[in-house]
């Protein structure tokens, strides 16, 4: 008898712990709606009772409220929920003020700035230690309500083709006519794309965070696609909808206090800031739940201002007084399946609606699981050693044992058909080629080839066109040979070069390096050794004004490898022969020399975050601050011709303040000994010197208002700091754009420039220019910026000290 009571007292907490409740008040009033109703894709889970409230069971992630001379809006499904409606009446009074007013509730605010100022604190890195799981699922398919219209439409559609009369056709256009059937049905009963992956986080104040790829499956795929790997979350960061640079793009709302299990929780609805209408001013595009103790977020639900495009919700959990991330799930709308179809008679209501049922909205969708949490785990060094990812598993097989929810039919076929589908359509081999240029690379099976060398432009050469081409690890996984030609338009000569890497591990970066170049290069150029793939895109039209060049040839011995995560080293030996191509004579002793010099080349990311892949070490993250190091010795009695030494260095670090994000550059070299003017440094000016609208592309070092080829010291030292005013405003589609304040400067000095025979001078005092960066520029993917040279190389004529400069917005500061 005591174990039926048990079992029954077990059923019913499982049944009331299963339960969500809702509650239903007037938007402004605060007064309860009797009668609305609650349902999940048009079946009704019940009505709220005098007091608004509905207690229910559903599997559901969302509910549909609905309450007569009300808008109807949505909730995510929690244990407990709260949902203001507005009242569809233009011209009611009870929610005027604060919700028809398009300024925030000052009392929101308020509350929104103490999470953020308590954000450091209420974050999981503030604890010693800690460990947790995580299994994510991302996939691209339908919504769920047009399944079955896609369904009964596709069935229609082909009942409809079968009845045509059989046209004659090429055995191409049979062939694509075939697959393209063959993907639609493919689509009734599977998804396009799913992609599993559980995962273990560990957290030491010490030794750093470190993410273990328990396992992981792509459908399709052989092998994982690594960039996914490191896709981030709202795991350890603000989210967007409420950092304080973007206040200005929401409108927030107090709308009342709540109890979440056993916690007060302040409720805020928010929206967007261009809604121009009362009626839209009514909707919010989401919520957001604030612990009242701690000021920590409870769950945040942001939705796009059309139902239909998607939502994005987080929900955290308080383990040892810390937010964990503890759930999220994403909906993104990604475009749309689209049939084409002709109406039958334009006369006809239900035209309309048929020519509706031909577009078919495909969605991403994400969802994470978060669990297993520890705090105050065992911290051993080994643990933490290597790359910030590491991949234990990537075929699948022990999946099962860490998925939160299981697999539905529709995902169990997404793996059975789209993995036949990958293996007939290589499509490892085509989603190498997209991945691989988001590295600079173009994959074509065996080969990548680099996305630099395919065009460039400069004074000397004018359009460079080549090719380099490198054999990846399909061709082997320790060694590496590869070449490169190139051709110059202007000075109308071939630069070509042949090289191999040797690696001597996989599990990190460490391989020698043997080459053979024949290549001609801009005299003074800094260096960019070890330079990520942004960082040399932006640097590389600095020479689109300058001619001054020289020639090299020679063969040259080196090594690198990976000392830790965040530190790489590299050096080398090499022979060069140099010459002048330019109207050049060094000290009386022309212009055509030998070198032989040694390289130590060093880069240290403490806060950069890296994977290992088959292809070689992927940065996911780029954290700032960064050191580069380089030291150069020419040697004269092994073969060159002079004795110098030369150093140069670039840090750069990006942080945010309450008064925006700052970006500074701080960069410098000198030189040592006797060296032709290639070896000294070019101080980069990108202007072109003539008497006219002065208009470039940006460059990493360069200064927008200064001539190109002007300026050459031993020593220098120059700065580059930008600031984004933290004001942000939407512009022409759904770009959001802001103003970055410029500031640029240089100064130094040459020891001897009478020995440098050529027309240049040195520049002994402080250049400096400012500028104002007009971001996303009309809602286009570049920044416009606007700077004005100041100070002592100023001139009275504003054409002179004015320049225009356009730079792609990706490449950052």
């Amino acid at each position: 008898m005591k174990k039926h009571i048990s079992l029954l007292f077990l059923f019913v907490v499982l049944n009331l712990f299963s339960q969500s409740t809702i509650t239903v008040l007037k938007t402004g009033e605060r007064t309860p709606i009797p009668n609305a109703t609650v349902s999940c894709k048009g079946k009704l889970l019940g009505k709220t009772n005098a007091q608004g409230i509905l207690s229910f069971r559903t599997k559901c992630e969302k509910v549909d409220v609905k309450a007569a001379g009300f808008y109807e809006d949505e909730a995510v499904v929690d244990k407990v929920m709260e949902l203001g409606l507005s009242k569809t009446d233009p011209k009611t009074q009870s929610i005027e003020g604060v919700i028809i007013s398009d300024k925030s509730d000052p009392r929101a605010l308020a509350i929104l700035q103490k999470v953020n100022d308590n954000f450091k604190n209420n974050s999981p890195h503030s604890l010693d230690s800690y460990s947790f799981k995580s299994y994510e699922k991302i996939s691209f398919d339908f919504d769920e309500d047009s399944i079955k219209q896609y369904n009964q439409y596709l069935s229609h559609r082909l009942d409809s083709l079968k009845l045509l009369p059989t046209q004659t056709q090429s055995v191409d256009k049979k062939k694509d006519s075939i697959e393209s059937v063959n993907v639609m049905k493919l689509m009734t009963t599977s998804k396009l794309f799913l992609w599993e992956r559980a995962a273990q986080y560990s957290y030491s104040e010490k030794y750093g965070e470190k993410i273990n790829i328990l396992d992981n499956r792509v459908a399709g795929l052989k092998e994982p696609v690594y960039e996914m790997m490191a896709l981030r979350s709202n795991r350890n960061k603000i989210p967007k909808e409420i950092q304080e640079e973007n206040r200005t793009l929401y409108r927030y709302f107090l709308t009342d206090s709540i109890d979440i299990e056993g916690r007060k929780n302040y409720v805020i609805r928010f929206r967007q800031a261009d809604y121009k209408n009362p009626i839209q001013k009514r909707k919010f595009n989401g919520y957001i739940y604030v612990d009242a103790d701690t000021y920590g977020l409870k769950k945040i639900e942001s939705n796009s201002k059309k139902k239909s495009e998607g939502s994005i919700t987080s929900t955290w959990k308080p383990i040892d007084n810390k937010w964990f991330l503890l759930k999220e799930n994403f909906k993104i709308k990604m475009g749309a399946t689209v049939f084409d179809g002709k109406k039958k008679d334009k006369n006809k209501k239900d035209d309309a609606e048929e020519k509706m049922k031909q577009k078919f909205g495909n969605y991403v969708f994400i969802m994470a699981d978060y669990f297993d949490f520890k705090t105050s785990i065992e911290q051993n060094k080994k643990d933490f050693s290597g790359y910030s990812i590491s991949v234990e598993n990537s075929d699948g097989a022990i999946l099962d044992q860490y998925r939160t929810d299981s697999l539905t039919d529709r995902e169990k076929m997404t793996y059975a058909k789209i993995d036949s589908v990958g293996k007939k359509y290589n499509l490892d081999q085509k989603l190498n080629v997209v991945t691989g240029f988001l590295k600079g690379k173009i994959r074509v099976g065996n080969v990548d080839f680099d996305a630099l060398e395919i065009l460039k432009y400069n004074q000397y050469e004018g359009f460079r066109l080549g090719a380099n081409a490198k054999l990846n690890e399909r061709f082997n996984k320790y060694i590496s040979p590869d070449a490169y030609v190139a051709y110059g338009f202007k000075d109308r000569a071939w630069k070509y070069g042949l090289g191999v890497d040797l690696k001597t591990t996989l599990a990190k970066t460490s391989f020698f390096r043997v080459e053979y170049y024949n290549d001609v290069d801009a005299a003074g150029r800094f260096n960019e050794n070890l330079w990520n793939f942004k960082m040399k895109i932006n640097n590389s039209g600095v020479d689109l004004n300058n001619d001054r060049f020289y020639h090299f040839e020679g063969f040259k011995v080196s090594y690198e490898n990976d000392l830790s995560n965040t530190l790489t080293l590299r050096g080398s030996v090499k022979k060069d022969k140099e010459e002048a191509k330019f109207d050049y004579n060094y000290n009386n002793l022309g212009s055509s020399f030998e070198n032989f010099a040694t390289q130590l080349t060093l880069k240290y990311s403490p806060n950069s975050k890296s994977m290992m892949t088959p292809s070689g070490k992927l940065t996911y993250e780029q954290n700032y601050p960064e050191f580069y190091f380089n030291y150069e010795q020419g040697l004269k009695s092994l073969g060159g011709d002079f004795n110098f030494s030369s150093f140069d260095v670039l840090v750069q670090h990006s942080f945010k303040t309450k008064l925006g994000v700052t970006g500074a550059r701080l960069y410098g070299g000198l030189v040592i000994g006797n060296a032709p003017i290639w070896h000294q440094f070019a101080i980069n000016g990108l202007g072109n010197g003539e008497n006219s609208l002065n208009f470039n592309f940006t460059s990493y070092l360069g200064f927008a208002t200064m001539e190109g080829g002007k300026y050459y010291n031993d020593k220098f030292i120059g700065y580059y700091l930008t600031h984004r005013i933290p004001y942000y405003f939407s512009t022409f589609g759904k770009k959001i754009s802001s103003f970055d304040m410029v500031y640029r400067g240089i100064t130094g000095d040459m020891k001897n420039p009478e020995i440098h025979d050529f027309e240049f001078e040195k520049l002994n005092h402080f250049y400096q220019e400012i500028g104002l960066e007009a971001n996303n520029f009309l809602g286009s993917p570049f920044n416009l910026g606007f700077f004005y040279r100041v100070g002592y190389y100023s001139t009275p004529m504003f054409k002179e000290n004015f320049a225009i400069q356009l730079k792609l917005n990706f490449l950052g500061f």
